[in-house]
């Protein structure tokens, strides 16, 4: 199992939102392929999968503010 933490934004920034996740969970993801937007107060990033594999759990909700670090989703990695 792999978690998708959030990412550092930049040295200013602490925390995102969750804007909207862009797959559900049982999704098959490709590595790269971006998997939830978050807004700080500046801008909206997507955050990608680290890896190819299923999403397993998604444990941040749309609107929820997210510190860096914390985990965002899991993902059953994909046999190589």
């Amino acid at each position: 199992m792999i978690d998708i933490v959030m990412p550092d934004l930049g040295e200013e920034f602490e925390e995102a939102i969750i804007s909207f996740w862009l797959v559900e969970t049982g999704e098959h993801v490709t590595e790269g392929k971006d998997i939830v937007e978050v807004t700080t107060e500046k801008a909206t990033f997507g955050v990608p999968a680290s890896c190819a594999g299923v999403i397993t759990e998604i444990l941040a909700i749309e609107g929820e503010s997210v510190p860096v670090g914390n985990i965002l989703a899991r993902i059953d990695e994909e046999e190589r």
